[in-house]
């Protein structure tokens, strides 16, 4: 999907919320959230991205503190800390529903259309 829209994996930088994985990989606690989310700010002001992109629902709704479906999460181009972020599926998830291939290519159009040009 980076290629198709004019990327490398070189263009991006991949971070998570927390900086550990919880144990039996559970979603994150928001204690757990509270620790790691300064790290999560110190970075993105050290990488100052134009975007973030959320992958799958956990991640959009740990960054953002709430508790909407991925089809709320994807309907607008939300913030965080000022900068702007998009939820869309999480890549095992394609891998589980060929189905949710094409709503992924259409976010990432809309990313290398108003991100990248």
């Amino acid at each position: 999907i980076l290629h198709a829209i004019g990327l490398t994996r070189d263009d991006i930088y991949i971070l998570n919320v927390l900086k550990c994985r919880p144990p039996k990989n559970r979603d994150p606690l928001s204690s757990e959230v509270d620790e790691c989310e300064p790290y999560l700010k110190t970075q993105l002001k050290m990488i100052n991205p134009k975007l973030i992109v959320a992958l799958g629902r956990i991640a959009g709704n740990t960054i953002l503190r709430t508790n909407l479906s991925l089809s709320q999460l994807r309907e607008n181009v939300l913030q965080y800390e000022g900068i702007d972020l998009i939820v869309t599926y999480h890549p095992a998830a394609l891998l589980r529903n060929p189905a949710f291939k094409k709503p992924t290519w259409e976010d990432f159009k809309k990313i290398k259309n108003n991100y990248l040009n």
